[in-house]
């Protein structure tokens, strides 16, 4: 299986080799789409999480390389403005298709058409060949750029983040899996885009195998962390600033809450621990941070209702989901970090939590064997026994030696994965996409 690698020091981060022989194009303006979700909303509710940190930590430091970027979204208020400037060189454009609100993620392929319809008329209003590229994001994305593509004759690169196959090889109990409708979609995007981002090597093993995707057409980027933001800290002055007694071990849980990410499996291993342990009931506290989402909608108060089933309600803090600036603190503040999903493309959380020097427990899942280094940073768990979780947690809990290994570990490890290097890469796969495409239209213009 031959995937793309990208280094990203291969090219130089300037336009200055454009058009020099043996070395690529770089774009000037990129079309990038995520139809579902804006960059602008808070992550950890709704359906914002990873992927908007994502598309926000890239598309800034691609304007900072010259690369103007406009992010189309569905506009979800009718207080929003149609143009949002994000930051220097990124602006977010809002497309009205449906009703502002009230409308679910699994409502939105009807209303495709119409995205696409505002989508190109912004396009329209400008010069002709006013974007390089598309890059879409999320398969209801990938429809819409599938189809810009075609008609500005550009290149789709684009990245899935989460795929239906994967997630319904991996369902929480009683969780609903994706619809057909959706496997086709992604398939269509897989079999349209010129290149396919995977977040891991084994993402885009599942993209080969699952949706025979061409491996040279596969590339792999890291998604990264905000070094500057997510940093080592005083723990007492976060616990002091988040309101937490210096005494406990803390659990932190971020994310959104969903059977995906499998908040229950912590709750229910908390109380398996403690009932196996008593001594602990009074040492420790599980702090989760997030709203409901996704499925989790439809029975908000969930999780707060099982932890008094499982007699653990004074044992838990919810807390609704905060910025990355006050988020840090909250890392800094636990002494481990638990991510039980059973699917996660990446794991932004994990590598959030180590970059601020907290271990990670986390599922053997997807991509969370490349965000944490198994008994290097922290623990990789396999399956969802409330059980073996309880037994992983006691592991770290009662070895304060072990825990502060880990805990070094973690900021070693983290280091590694900038949101500079992801850039980088991002930019390198943009280019390729272009190269190819260049060539190809040399290649036909010589045939006809």
């Amino acid at each position: 299986m031959a995937i793309a690698s990208i280094d990203p020091l291969d090219w130089d981060r300037s336009h200055e080799h454009d058009g020099v022989p043996g070395f690529p194009p770089t774009p000037n303006r990129i079309a990038l789409l995520s139809v579902h979700t804006s960059p602008l909303d808070q992550p950890g509710t709704g359906d914002a999480g990873g992927m908007n940190v994502y598309i926000t930590e890239v598309a800034k430091r691609l304007a900072a390389r010259g690369v103007e970027i406009d992010i189309f979204t569905r506009a979800t208020s009718g207080d929003l403005a149609p143009m949002v400037k994000m930051s220097e060189g990124v602006t977010v454009r809002h497309i009205t298709a449906g009703p502002f609100q009230g409308l679910w993620k699994e409502d939105l392929p009807g209303q495709l058409c119409a995205v696409t319809s505002g989508i190109l008329r912004a396009e329209a209003s400008r010069p002709e060949g006013w974007y390089d590229l598309v890059n879409s994001h999320y398969w209801l994305s990938g429809q819409v750029g599938w189809l810009a593509s075609e008609r500005w004759n550009v290149p789709l690169v684009h990245a899935m983040h989460t795929m239906a196959k994967v997630k319904n090889l991996n369902l929480a109990e009683g969780d609903a899996p994706e619809p057909e409708g959706r496997v086709i979609g992604e398939q269509q995007v897989v079999d349209a885009a010129d290149r396919l981002v995977a977040n891991t090597d084994t993402e885009a093993r599942q993209l080969i195998d699952l949706y025979n995707a061409d491996p040279h057409r596969v590339a792999v980027v890291h998604p990264g962390v905000d070094l500057d933001s997510f940093t080592p800290g005083n723990r007492a002055q976060a616990r002091s600033r988040v309101g937490l007694a210096d005494d406990k071990l803390i659990l932190l849980f971020v994310g959104r809450i969903q059977p995906l990410k499998a908040p229950d499996v912590l709750l229910r291993a908390t109380a398996a621990l403690v009932t196996a342990t008593p001594s602990l009931r009074d040492r420790i506290q599980l702090v989760v941070v997030g709203g409901p989402s996704g499925s989790g909608l439809a029975h908000p108060h969930a999780l707060e209702d099982l932890a008094v089933e499982l007699h653990i309600g004074d044992l838990v803090r919810f807390v609704p989901p905060v910025g990355h600036d006050e988020l840090v603190h909250w890392y800094r503040a636990a002494d481990i970090c638990v991510v039980p999903s059973y699917s996660e493309s990446f794991g932004l959380v994990a590598i959030e939590a180590q970059a601020s020097g907290i271990p990670v427990i986390a599922a053997r899942v997807g991509g969370l064997p490349t965000a944490v280094a198994d008994s290097v940073s922290g623990v990789l768990v396999d399956g969802h026994d409330p059980r073996e979780w309880a037994n992983a947690l006691a592991g770290l809990l009662t070895d304060d030696t072990l825990r502060a290994k880990y805990a070094r570990g973690a900021i070693g490890h983290s280091a590694g994965f900038g949101w500079e290097a992801t850039a980088s890469a991002t930019l390198e796969v943009y280019r390729d996409a272009l190269a190819s495409r260049n060539r190809r239209i040399s290649a036909d213009a010589l045939l006809r």
